[in-house]
């Protein structure tokens, strides 16, 4: 008698199954969770464009004029920051969009002079906007 070692054909397409199969849920859910961690970028600018955008409100006692803000908008990786101001320079709204060639695009986010954060976009894979969209900013 012959000693075999090794695996069957048998044994490794199991294996390779098994591994396809865990491929299969893991990397879409990955992709959720690098999505999520990107977004942070569009809302955190956000926030930080209003501080800098009441600070110059401080100093000059308007947002900026001729539908123009004061401060100019960052330049950011997966987000496009746009703003305008209205009203002789006294509101003003800022808006974070995915950019196209990103997995954010389809996102908008945007913030006023009074701190309302809406979220007026979000790709079809992650439903429609809700009620809550119009106060808060969806991540999740």
């Amino acid at each position: 008698m012959r000693n075999t070692s090794g695996f069957t054909l048998i044994e490794v397409m199991v294996v390779v199954a098994i591994i396809a199969i865990l491929g299969k849920i893991a990397v879409p859910t990955y992709m959720r969770y690098i999505q999520r961690g990107d977004l942070v970028e569009g809302t955190q600018s956000l926030s930080q464009y209003r501080v800098q955008m009441e600070q110059y409100y401080q100093d000059n006692g308007n947002y900026g004029a001729g539908g123009a803000c004061g401060i100019g908008a960052p330049t950011l990786v997966n987000f496009t920051l746009t703003c305008a101001s209205a009203n002789s320079g006294q509101t003003y709204a800022a808006t974070a969009t995915g950019k196209s060639a990103s997995m954010l695009n389809g996102f908008v986010y945007t913030i006023d002079q009074g701190n309302n954060q809406q979220t007026t976009g979000l790709p079809s894979s992650w439903g429609s906007l809700t009620a809550a969209a119009s106060t808060s900013w969806i991540i999740r």
